[in-house]
């Protein structure tokens, strides 16, 4: 299984992933690499900026990915 596969699997059993999901649960950390390989295999993917803090408490921004469903759509 590659990168992208095995982003895809972690996507359909939680839902999403952030970059932080990415480091800490499959040890990538070029997540952005692999959503981009996700798209090029034909698979569409939703990207939500969201808002958190920082280690020190400052506000800082990180993309939250999502499959898209086509039957939905």
């Amino acid at each position: 299984m590659n990168r992208a596969e095995r982003v895809y699997s972690y996507m359909k059993e939680f839902g999403s992933i952030t970059p932080l999901d990415a480091i800490r649960d499959l040890g990538y950390t070029r997540l952005a690499c692999a959503i981009s390989e996700m798209k090029q295999d034909g698979h569409k993917v939703r990207t939500e900026i969201e808002t958190g803090k920082n280690r020190w408490g400052k506000p800082t921004h990180y993309a939250r990915y999502f499959l898209v469903d086509e039957d939905a759509v």
